[in-house]
């Protein structure tokens, strides 16, 4: 299967620069690229209310993300602590 894209939002990577610990950070980047394989990784759930986005947890984080199988690639939309990510995850 080839691999998909890997966009991320210059929001997102700010989000992700932002949390507190290296490790937490380590985690959520391999958690990402992992997604360029296989988007919709066991864990991952469709966010409803959306057309394509997603999200898988890592620890206390969630990270949500556009799929588009027509262009394949994945876009990472946004990246926080579970209790404030989904606010205006746009």
């Amino acid at each position: 299967m080839a691999e998909y894209k890997l966009l991320i939002k210059p929001s997102a990577a700010k989000e992700i620069e932002a949390l507190g610990q290296k490790k937490d950070r380590q985690r959520i980047v391999d958690r990402i690229a992992a997604l360029a394989a296989q988007p919709r990784p066991n864990g991952s759930e469709k966010l409803a209310g959306t057309e394509g986005r997603y999200r898988i947890r890592q620890g206390e984080f969630r990270i949500v993300y556009a799929v588009n199988d027509a262009n394949r690639t994945v876009e990472i939309v946004k990246v926080g602590h579970r209790g404030e990510v989904y606010r205006g995850a746009t």
